[in-house]
């Protein structure tokens, strides 16, 4: 059995979408708040939290529905498609709204995006375990993740070229990412079609010898059947694990620029030097870690990963001034990070039926949601009261804790493909 890496990137369009959208999302909406509204720093980080509280409600109802949904065109591209279109037009209602300086205009704008783009995020992540074999869907999120990386080099590259230093105007650079948005969707409409792929998957599964209960339950119609005792208390640990690496490893990128500036006392903009290790560490890492979890399995590999992140975390506590030893250190969180991204959401829609997959998909999201809602604020008073040391500690622990709970992890793993033949002379992927 192998992966159609092919068809896998053409299914991987819609997160690149949505990972370039929020990238200049990111970049743009504060410095908009600030230079065209005067908007403080409190307000406007409220603003930015926005989206993760929304998607806290909006993602689990969205992949759930779609789960319900039968068309012509699967149950996941409905979404994908209108999601898409809307949060194109949305996205440039924000920079005219700018030029215009109408803030009720800009917030209307804002709410729209947020709740367009809400509209396609679960479905689009869905897409690929709908499509893929069991067994390679830890592969298949490699590169899904690694189309979101794509996508979001994309943006930083359309910033870097398209935002002036003095009275810029970002309609431009919004009508770029409107047309990536708008390209993607159309080449993804030409070649992805997602009632075939769905059923050669199921084809391929069963060729596999591959327990077909999953797509029994999709046939079936019974969305929402409840997990034995055994799969949702692993559901439950590993949920809790989600969320605890998250609360670490959100708190650290969050606040590295601050940290770095402060307590080591570097200057300017350096300090990003480091993280685009980190994230080149984890850009090379991505499929190797899916192919290294089809040997070993999933759940060892995200062990694997948290050890790797708690010593990064834990060795870079101990230097007082910057080093290029950081550097290394953060090429192992970025690696240890892979490990952990590429398999976690695999295990989960694992445990799924046929008929859930989305509805797993919007739980995956919640929990990594909500911990990214609450750990800037917790980290962000640590560094206040307490002092700056407290930064990669506070990682470090989280970490430790998600490996605890991973633990008692015992569902999720893909079963074994058997080989036989000639078969057994090839690689599983």
């Amino acid at each position: 059995m192998k992966l159609d890496y092919k068809r896998t990137f053409l299914v991987g369009l819609a997160f690149l979408t949505i990972s370039g959208f929020w990238v200049v999302y990111e970049a743009v909406i504060p410095l908009i708040l600030r230079d065209s509204f005067g908007i403080g720093d409190t307000i406007s980080g409220a603003v930015m939290a926005a989206d993760n509280v929304l998607a806290l409600f909006m993602l689990p109802f969205f992949g759930a529905l779609s789960d319900r949904t039968n068309t012509r065109i699967g149950r996941r591209m409905p979404y994908i498609v209108v999601g898409t279109l809307a949060s194109a037009l949305m996205a440039l209602l924000l920079p005219i709204a700018d030029n215009m300086r109408s803030l009720p205009f800009f917030a209307a704008a804002l709410c729209g995006v947020l709740l367009c783009m809400s509209i396609y995020r679960s479905p689009a992540v869905a897409l690929m375990p709908d499509v893929t074999p069991a067994p390679l869907r830890s592969r298949g999120n490699a590169v899904i993740n690694l189309m979101g990386t794509v996508g979001g080099i994309i943006s930083l590259g359309l910033v870097a070229v398209l935002v002036p230093a003095e009275n810029p105007n970002y309609l431009p650079l919004f009508g770029c990412v409107a047309l990536m948005m708008i390209t993607a969707l159309v080449i993804m409409l030409l070649t992805v079609k997602e009632p075939v792929l769905r059923r050669r998957a199921i084809e391929q599964c069963r060729a596999a010898g591959i327990p077909m209960e999953e797509e029994k339950e999709q046939d079936k119609g019974k969305s929402g059947a409840k997990l034995e005792p055994a799969a949702r208390k692993s559901l439950v640990f590993l949920l809790m694990s989600v969320f605890l690496w998250f609360f670490g490893y959100n708190a650290v990128t969050t606040a590295f620029s601050k940290y770095a500036q402060v307590y080591w006392g570097m200057e300017g903009g350096s300090f990003a030097y480091t993280m685009i290790v980190a994230q080149a560490a984890a850009v090379i890492s991505f499929i190797p870690m899916g192919q290294l979890a089809a040997r070993i399995g999933r759940k060892k590999t995200i062990l694997l990963g948290i050890v790797l992140l708690f010593t990064a975390f834990a060795s870079a506590m101990f230097f007082k001034t910057f080093s290029p030893m950081i550097i290394a250190f953060f090429a192992l969180a970025g690696i240890g990070w892979a490990a952990i991204n590429v398999n976690s959401y695999p295990m989960v829609v694992e445990m799924s039926r046929g008929a859930d997959i989305g509805r797993y998909t919007g739980f995956y999201y919640t929990f990594s949601m909500l911990s990214q809602v609450l750990t800037p604020v917790v980290s962000g008073a640590m560094l206040q009261y307490v002092g700056y040391w407290t930064l990669f500690p506070y990682g470090a622990l989280f970490a430790a804790l998600s490996f605890v709970t991973m633990l008692f992890v015992r569902h999720g793993d893909a079963k074994p493909v058997a080989k036989t033949g000639v078969s057994a002379f090839e690689d599983m992927d």
